[in-house]
């Protein structure tokens, strides 16, 4: 079978098994071990200092990974024990820090890493890029006169000018403005999907991932706690740390059984056993959260309109 055929047919793999990664005497990560297929996509998501940037450092072959293996299918990456430069040639790795080159434009920065030989071709590829991160217009601007975020931009064209198989992201829309960064996001996980791009992003911000990922692996203590779909995740998370990614999440005893509920799953109703008083309304435009107080805890409801301070109501989980 021609080898062309033959890897058509053959199922790409990202297969990272990590038994544990210290700096010194510092524990980063332990039991890491899961897999990804090619063009999916995954996501990092944890507190600050819980492993992500660290194992995404580790897969692309930054750091050593003396206590564990990592392949791409049959081959194995090897960090700078053994690579005079680190890094996979068929990866790209954009770090928080950009690494852009401040005294050449924004379009050769782009186009850092294309070939010369063919001019009109790179041209091209580096039109399509800015246009893909709306940067059209700056191309021709040096990259010290630059905004955080239009740099973030930038750095994110450069690592996928050269289609990798596999791409690593490390906070990739952290400096970018709000009224931006949705439509941003869209555009760039459609274009990594289109290109069948394996992907993998490091975020402590759920907009980044909950939409766009396949697979979301929660990090916390080092390890991982939990590994699913954004919807099992978010539906059937097994601990409150999981469900208060996805923002405010209350742990309530309901017949004898503890129930995680986020607050759009609680209703007012006439009487029931959740007798509480409002502490305060926050509004959220669609809504108000609402604050209340629940014995010796604090629960949170939606609701359409503001309470007042004081006021006792009663709530029922929505489905009991």
């Amino acid at each position: 079978m021609p080898q062309d055929i033959k890897k058509k047919f053959t199922i790409q793999m990202l297969s990272i098994k990590i038994d544990k990664f210290s700096y010194f005497d510092n524990e980063i990560l332990k039991n890491v071990v899961f897999s990804l297929k090619s063009g999916q996509h995954l996501s990092l998501i944890g507190e600050s200092g819980c492993g992500k940037s660290t194992l995404l450092k580790l897969i692309y072959g930054l750091i050593d990974c003396d206590h564990g293996e990592i392949f791409w299918n049959d081959i194995q990456v090897l960090g700078p024990k053994f690579n005079l430069i680190p890094g996979m040639p068929f990866m790209k790795y954009l770090a928080q820090d950009f690494d852009l080159m401040p005294f050449i434009t924004v379009g050769e920065n782009v186009g850092k890493f294309l070939s010369n030989f063919f001019p009109e071709e790179k041209q091209h590829r580096i039109d399509e890029l800015l246009a893909l991160v709306e940067m059209t217009e700056f191309k021709h601007i040096k990259a010290k006169y630059l905004s955080g975020g239009q740099m973030q931009r930038v750095a994110l064209a450069r690592v996928l000018a050269q289609e990798p198989e596999v791409l690593l992201l490390d906070e990739p829309f952290s400096h970018i403005d709000n009224f931006r960064k949705n439509d941003l996001r869209r555009k760039i996980f459609n274009y990594l999907k289109e290109k069948q791009i394996t992907t993998l992003v490091a975020s402590h911000d759920i907009n980044d991932i909950f939409s766009f990922s396949d697979e979301i692996i929660v990090l916390k203590n080092n390890t991982i706690l939990e590994h699913g779909s954004p919807s099992e995740l978010y539906h059937n998370p097994k601990n409150k740390y999981t469900a208060a990614l996805f923002g405010e999440v209350n742990e309530i005893e309901i017949d004898g059984k503890v129930h995680l509920v986020y607050p759009n799953q609680l209703q007012i109703v006439d009487k029931s056993e959740i007798k509480v008083e409002v502490v305060k309304s926050y509004f959220k435009g669609k809504y108000y959260l609402i604050e209340t107080q629940f014995q010796n805890q604090i629960l949170f409801l939606e609701n359409e309109k503001a309470l007042l301070k004081g006021t006792t109501i009663y709530l029922k989980k929505i489905g009991l």
